[in-house]
């Protein structure tokens, strides 16, 4: 599946810079890596001519050797060797720049775009897909595994690719003293792809475990900061201590297998052995008056070339096989179907406010069913409050409307046009729902209320919060207005919060206004302040009220009774006490 073919069927969707193919993480890694390269041009000819002029201090100290042991060594030529020798050095260094940053750029953009293009796709998904994963995993793999793909180019790739051509030059060199050398450097490449394939088919399942175990551990980790009120006034922090140690140790122990892969290392030893045959056989060589000592010190000069490539691959491979595990993981939460289409091509109207439910079917799974059956027409500025008992599914029915989930079977329609052939941003830009768990970000409360309205002026701000009630409370605060509030508004009340919600519906004057319960947290004489503001604001929009406050219910036009995901019930407040043992079951409890 391509990029293109995911952000088909996104609920949200956001023009990238290209289009990556998702078919397999080194399809997709490569799809990346290809527009890269320029970076990656200058980045391999600084790798290859490198390890070319590396070849030149072996060769020439070898010449220079010879020279020395000649009857009358001539300075001149010996300088022109050590000239040589300078000029090549340097210029190898440029190269080797060019090498280092050419890679690095590449790792840097790849990062870059890999975090955009994941960042994108997590706004996409539907919230079925985030009601079922975890934050703490989500963001290891958004943050980490995003950062060893970077480690995965550099230093990894940038090493790799740096030292295989170091592989070679022994090979070349060798023949041109004595064509019997060849045999070493032949030997020593052939054994190490084996050795080098074996090694990674060990560590690659093993630094998958080590991906997928830290994210475990921050999955947990996560979990327990952001329920840490509910940890400790359990009085469970030894039991989520020790819950941790469990994770770490399993983190650790999969990293210290990684590492015993490693220290096992075959191409090591085969370049101790090779080194030493290498030179036995040029010294057999130099007895037998084939070769010089000038040729001798020349050749396994080049021959140590080789501990370049065995060294950094200890290292890079490493890097490269944890990149690629990084890689998967993303890309596991990049293919992931999502069932909810942006639709930009749908209708895009304003709202009048009608909305009509037909047989609507909903469940999280398809085999625990939420809703069923559900039939309901509410007209344009009708004011509904839906009752119901924990678990009935009024929360569930609600988020239909804006699509924050799908339907299973049936139909939600919006003044007649199915929601699915709504343009969902038209569609959510004028629905406005505030829940009983309000969430604030970690900004200024006039940037929260004007979350929905960004080019809201500061007097349409506080004109919202009063409305809201929330006036008073704000410039209580010494900065009023630009108070940073804590992350999900720790730093407030309850009360505080809802009235901060409240605030920002009031100012996007949404055509759809649903409340989840979203004056729990407000005390009675609050209540009644805020009650005539949502009174006016409901003045002419749909206004949909989940409540169990009598106060709320009453002056709703239409109140209807949910039981076990049904509609039981529909009518005014002294029809239902009549006629629903349902609704007459709410409040007798």
């Amino acid at each position: 599946m391509t990029t293109q073919s995911a952000e088909s069927i996104a609920e949200f969707s956001f023009e990238t810079k290209y289009k990556t193919n998702q078919k397999t993480p080194l399809v997709w890694v490569l799809s990346h890596v290809i527009h890269q390269w320029n970076w990656l041009l200058l980045a391999f000819t600084g790798a290859i001519s490198n390890a070319a002029l590396a070849s030149v201090v072996p060769i020439y100290i070898g010449r220079a050797f010879n020279e020395i042991l000649t009857p009358n060594p001539s300075m001149a030529t010996i300088g022109r060797y050590a000239l040589i020798i300078g000029i090549s050095q340097t210029i190898r260094g440029l190269l080797q720049f060019s090498r280092n940053f050419g890679f690095e750029v590449v790792a840097q953009n790849i990062e870059k775009f890999v975090r955009q293009e994941l960042y994108v796709s997590l706004l996409g998904k539907s919230m079925t897909f985030h009601n079922l994963q975890s934050v703490g995993d989500l963001m290891a793999r958004a943050t980490n595994d995003v950062r060893e793909v970077n480690y995965m180019f550099s230093p990894g790739f940038n090493l790799v690719i740096g030292s295989l051509n170091f592989l070679l030059i022994p090979l070349f060199v060798g023949p041109s003293y004595h064509i019997a050398l060849i045999a070493t450097p032949a030997a020593f490449i052939i054994l190490y792809i084996i050795a080098l394939w074996r090694y990674l088919n060990i560590l690659n399942p093993i630094t998958r475990e080590v991906r997928q175990s830290f994210g475990t551990l921050n999955s947990r980790l996560a979990e327990s900061v952001d329920g840490i009120e509910v940890v400790k006034g359990s009085a469970r922090e030894d039991a989520e201590i020790k819950l941790f140690h469990k994770n770490a140790n399993e983190y650790r122990d999969a990293s210290v297998k990684q590492g015993d892969i490693e220290s096992r290392f075959l191409p090591m030893l085969l370049l101790g052995i090779s080194m030493a045959a290498g030179l036995g056989h040029a010294l057999f060589l130099f007895q037998q008056g084939q070769i010089t000592i000038g040729d001798v010190i020349g050749y396994f000069g080049t021959l140590s070339l080789l501990g370049f490539p065995t060294f950094v691959s200890l290292f890079a491979y490493s890097q490269i096989s944890l990149g690629f595990a990084g890689a998967r993981r993303i890309l596991e939460l990049l293919k992931t179907e999502n069932k909810l289409d942006q639709n930009i091509e749908g209708y895009a109207k304003q709202i009048r406010g009608k909305i009509e439910f037909k047989n609507v079917h909903f469940g999280y799974n398809d085999d625990e069913p939420i809703l069923e059956n559900v039939n309901l027409k509410i007209k344009p500025g009708q004011t509904v409050a839906i009752v119901g008992q924990t678990g009935s599914g009024k929360t569930s029915l609600v988020k239909l409307i804006n699509r924050t989930f799908d339907v299973s079977e049936g139909q939600v329609l919006i003044d007649g046009i199915n929601v699915r052939d709504w343009y969902l941003e038209t569609l959510r830009n004028q629905i406005s729902i505030i829940e009983q768990d309000v969430f604030l970000f970690s900004r200024s409360i006039a940037d929260n209320i004007a979350f929905g309205k960004q080019d809201a002026t500061r007097d349409e701000i506080i004109q919202a919060a009063k409305e809201a009630q929330a006036h008073d409370f704000i410039m209580s605060f010494e900065n009023g207005y630009e108070t940073i509030i804590g992350e999900r508004g720790a730093t407030l009340s309850g009360g505080q919060r809802q009235r901060l919600a409240l605030a920002r519906a009031f100012l996007t004057s949404p055509k759809i206004l649903i409340l989840d319960d979203s004056t729990s947290a407000i005390d009675s004489e609050t209540e009644d302040r805020i009650q005539q503001a949502i009174f006016k604001a409901a003045e002419g929009r749909t206004t949909l009220i989940i409540t169990h406050r009598l106060s709320q219910i009453r002056w709703a036009d239409l109140i209807v009774v949910l039981r076990q995901g049904e509609v039981v019930a529909v009518g005014s407040h002294e029809e239902l006490m009549e006629t629903s043992k349902s609704y007459q079951r709410i409040f007798s409890e």
